[in-house]
């Protein structure tokens, strides 16, 4: 049986929480952050955009500032053979993100490309990788459309090409009828907040991923995305 990415952020998370527990075992430093999110969880801002927000002049809006842009991307759909090459956008993305962060393998990149209802595009800059985009699709008829992943290169980030990126998940998305957009944000990583909320995204609830959620293996994981970083 394939095993699937909420699985695989299962145990990504918890591995976050063992480092630290291992550190504290062996009375090694940990700094204050980590710490708090040992102690409290990490906690992750649920954010949506109903379909019906996204008018016509929304994307005439969106279109403009694209073909003002001074980055032009080309964006295509990953295959078996790009896996090394997301892995490789996935970590080097979040250098410079405020979000807790462990390297992802190819391994687990191949899980979920594996995935039926998953599907990653990787997005060409100057001839160059710059940024990529994991979409998935949840509800009982795949109505809600789930930015599960978004990350841009350090070089690339604000300069336009997460909002390049992002139209072309939704002109992707649009295409399969879904009612609502839905991605999460770590609670500190402002600058991703910042981003999604000028798309019109909004807030709806906060969830927290706390060590103790991974240490029952019959507890059920809830479905959510991997994380997000423009």
């Amino acid at each position: 049986m394939i095993e699937t990415k909420y699985e695989l952020k299962k145990k990504r998370i918890r591995a976050f929480f063992l480092t630290i527990e291992t550190k504290l075992k062996k009375k090694q430093e940990i700094d204050k952050k980590q710490e708090d999110l040992y102690r409290d969880g990490m906690v992750y801002r649920q954010m949506r955009l109903p379909v019906e927000k996204i008018t016509k002049e929304y994307e005439d809006k969106l279109k403009e500032k694209i073909e003002h842009n001074i980055i032009k991307a080309e964006i295509f759909e990953a295959t078996k053979k790009d896996l090394k090459r997301i892995m490789d956008l996935y970590n080097k993305s979040w250098l410079t993100s405020n979000t807790p962060f462990r390297p992802i393998t190819v391994d687990s990149i191949k899980k979920i490309h594996e995935d039926p209802d998953t599907v990653i595009f990787i997005a060409r800059v100057y001839g160059m990788d710059g940024g990529f985009v994991i979409l998935d699709f949840e509800g009982n008829n795949k109505e809600y459309g789930i930015i599960a992943g978004l990350g841009v290169l350090p070089r690339f980030q604000r300069k336009g090409l997460g909002l390049i990126i992002g139209m072309a998940a939704w002109n992707y998305l649009k295409k399969r009828g879904i009612k609502e957009l839905r991605c999460e944000v770590y609670r500190d990583n402002n600058i991703s907040y910042s981003f999604i909320q000028a798309l019109g995204f909004e807030e709806f609830e906060k969830k927290v991923y706390r060590k103790e959620d991974f240490e029952i293996e019959e507890k059920t994981f809830s479905n959510s995305p991997i994380s997000f970083k423009p």
